[in-house]
């Protein structure tokens, strides 16, 4: 028989260890307890509630009640509150062993849990698993890796794991908005991957907005990075490995801004495709710079700051903090040194490539 839902057979011995109580006053041994652990955890591996659990043992003690010794009409009074303190304490005792039996099994599956879902994370990302069983464990997780995917990385000025605060504030406003869409949050070396279907980018969208902005109380990340959408579990590596990439140029160019995409970047790899060829660029044409009074680094600061505000000599000048004409005369050196004209579009454009290749290449910190 099943009483909301539950077997009676998870009741065991109860019945008889409650007749036992009334008739002779004693607590629950330790042995009595220990079963009641274990079928609490029984329990739990067969996917029923502790509210369940307990409903239906006190369901059988209200049903058994009356008829115990010591409690029935023929007791006196003051025999049936001592039976009934007995009673309610090894009740209590039972529960209270029945409930850390569950939790227990619960605490125990959410560890599996975790541990296979980071096992799988690590497998997906790095590609080491047959592309098939891949695929087939995958479902279990909520992707559908015949579908194209993107990933987005987030990195924090804290490391993020699986209990961060801020992981689990993304995650339930990401569940609270999709619901279990083709969708993935996981941690993978201190950053916060979010893997999702190409086909709902607005959860990406959604994820590099939370992680930039979780909220009072939650730090914010320092630096997101979309990768471009491709098909299949390889695609997902390919993705991830392009937002780290980003992550990683961002940082080497010192970009500002926050929130980065791999499809505005695919440049700069193309730059670096040639490493040798670049340091030759950079040699070349900034090696001269460093001829000047304070070396290289200020005038290919100049040269950068002069790029991104689109050579408006004002508008440089005061990101750089200095005067216009301190600025006129840091690009009249550059010329001077280098033999090429900011002011001519085609020496400009060999400045700014040979100034963005120093920039990814270390120069002049590093030497070529």
């Amino acid at each position: 028989m099943r009483r909301g839902g539950i077997p009676d057979s998870f009741l065991g011995g109860y019945a008889e260890l409650l007749a036992e109580i009334s008739r002779t006053g004693r607590l629950p041994r330790r042995a009595e307890l220990d079963t009641f652990r274990e079928m609490g955890e029984r329990v739990a591996e067969q996917g029923y509630g502790l509210r369940e659990l307990v409903g239906l043992y006190l369901a059988e003690t209200r049903r058994l009640w009356g008829a115990l010794p010591g409690i029935a009409r023929s007791a006196t009074a003051a025999e049936r509150a001592r039976t009934g303190d007995a009673l309610l304490a090894a009740v209590e005792a039972a529960v209270a062993a029945l409930g850390e039996g569950h939790e227990r099994a619960q605490r125990l599956a959410v560890r599996q849990e975790e541990a296979e879902r980071r096992e799988f994370v690590d497998d997906l990302l790095y590609g080491r698993s047959d592309l098939g069983r891949l695929a087939e464990r995958a479902q279990r997780f909520g992707l559908r890796l015949a579908r194209a995917h993107a990933v987005a990385v987030a990195l924090g000025t804290e490391k993020y794991d699986d209990v961060h605060p801020t992981v689990r504030r993304i995650e339930r406003e990401l569940v609270g908005r999709f619901g279990e869409r083709d969708v993935l949050l996981a941690t993978k070396d201190g950053r916060l991957v979010c893997i999702a279907a190409s086909a709902d980018r607005s959860v990406l969208q959604a994820f590099a907005q939370l992680a930039e902005d979780p909220g009072p109380g939650y730090p914010a990340a320092g630096r997101v990075a979309l990768g471009r959408s491709h098909s299949g579990p390889s695609g997902v590596v390919r993705s991830y490995e392009e937002a780290l990439g980003a992550l990683d140029l961002a940082d080497r160019l010192g970009l500002d801004g926050v929130r980065f995409n791999a499809a505005e970047m695919l440049v700069f790899p193309v730059l670096l495709r040639d490493r040798e060829a670049m340091a030759d660029l950079v040699r070349t044409v900034l090696g001269p710079l460093t001829q000047a009074r304070g070396g290289a680094a200020p005038l290919l600061e100049t040269l950068s700051v002069c790029s991104a505000a689109g050579y408006v000599n004002a508008e440089a000048a005061r990101r750089l903090g200095v005067s216009v004409r301190t600025l006129s005369y840091r690009l009249a050196r550059i010329r001077e040194l280098t033999g090429y004209d900011p002011g001519d579009g085609l020496q400009r454009y060999t400045l700014e490539t040979a100034a963005m290749g120093a920039r990814l290449l270390g120069w002049p910190e590093k030497p070529l």
